[in-house]
């Protein structure tokens, strides 16, 4: 069976998997961290305004029950 993930673009560095819930379609997995310090590289971002933007345009983003999810892996932070 093919798996149609929704990815957040300019994050693959980030990505770390994919996710799985009852009755819900899989979902792509990122560690937080990750995306934050591609924000600063790829951006040139201070880590206050990665930290901010990716709170409030990457996180804060909806687009239906494919969003990705944003993990803190213990440690990482």
């Amino acid at each position: 069976m093919e798996v149609e993930l929704l990815l957040a673009g300019g994050f693959e560095d980030a990505f770390v998997g994919t996710g799985e819930r009852c009755g819900q379609p899989t979902i792509a997995i990122y560690d937080r961290k990750k995306c934050i310090d591609v924000l600063e590289k790829r951006d040139g971002m201070t880590r206050e305004e990665a930290i901010e933007f990716f709170e409030f345009n990457v996180v804060g983003s909806w687009v239906g029950e494919q969003t990705p999810i944003f993990v803190d892996f213990e440690g990482s932070k």
